[in-house]
């Protein structure tokens, strides 16, 4: 009797189990995660923008192990927009490994129109400040316009691809390009081909030499005569520098707690 209750009651939690999984019911433990990574606290999103990118950013962040994080702020108590991202990084500890781990923050400043970009431990890496600068040139122009959701869309993105590539190697090199690269293999192949075709129709033995008569052909005369040499002198006017469309440039430095991290700064 004994062996006969424990087996019903092995079969009982059985039954439960296979009930949860099919009634949504299973254990918390088998859903997978999903961080809050989107802090719009200047309410530049609509709340189907928010699940949309906060949805991007744990999937693609979690293929490239990095926290990407975005801070929107009013700035009431006017705080330099840097001083702002280090002090997020200090007192909320995000990090897709670990608490202050790998994570790259854009911070966007509404009160002066300022934006930071800050990479942190692995991303301080594979994001130093001149990819950093690139992913700001891209996006700064949305946050001018105002289409926020696009900049913050295409920030996630862009520091996705960035995290791919070892440090440093250009990333947007054409030749990574997989049109490109599909493009060149066409080329190359139609070259091939083309030449094997060429070689099929046989090999053309007739020359200028079949018709010419070396007896009678030559060269009559040729003389050279030396004049002068004459050298122009032209000033090249001295380029007075530019800057990005997008302003600021900066760089990176060390939280109050220590943490170190490339960064990217501008206007928009």
């Amino acid at each position: 009797m004994k062996k006969r209750g424990g087996a019903l009651l092995g079969l009982a939690a059985v039954l439960l189990l296979l009930v949860g999984y099919l009634f949504g019911t299973a254990p918390l433990a088998a859903a997978e995660e999903t961080k809050k990574l989107i802090f719009d606290k200047a309410n530049l999103l609509t709340e189907d923008e928010y699940l949309k990118l906060n949805k991007l950013a744990n999937e693609l962040g979690a293929k490239r192990d990095t926290d990407i994080i975005i801070i929107t702020t009013h700035n009431d108590q006017n705080l330099d927009v840097v001083a702002i991202t280090e002090k997020f990084y200090d007192t909320q500890a995000p990090g897709y490994d670990k608490p202050h781990g790998n994570a790259v923050l854009l911070t966007l400043d509404m009160r002066n129109r300022e934006v930071y970009l800050a990479g942190f431990y692995k991303a301080k890496d594979y994001l130093g400040d001149d990819r950093l600068d690139k992913i700001r040139g891209k996006i700064t122009p949305d946050f001018s316009e105002g289409d926020y959701g696009q900049g913050f869309e295409k920030y996630i993105r862009t520091s996705y691809k960035y995290l791919g590539f070892k440090p440093g190697v250009n990333p947007d090199n054409i030749m990574f390009n997989i049109w490109f690269q599909l493009a060149l293999a066409l080329a190359i192949g139609a070259i091939v081909v083309g030449t094997m075709a060429a070689r099929t129709g046989g090999r053309v033995t007739v020359s200028r030499q079949t018709y010419e008569d070396g007896s009678t052909s030559g060269i009559v005369g040729k003389e050279d005569r030396y004049i002068r040499t004459t050298v122009t002198k032209q000033k090249i006017e001295k380029s007075s520098g530019s800057s990005s469309s997008s302003g600021g440039g900066g760089g990176g430095g060390i939280t109050g707690g220590g943490h170190s991290h490339s960064g990217s700064r501008g206007s928009f």
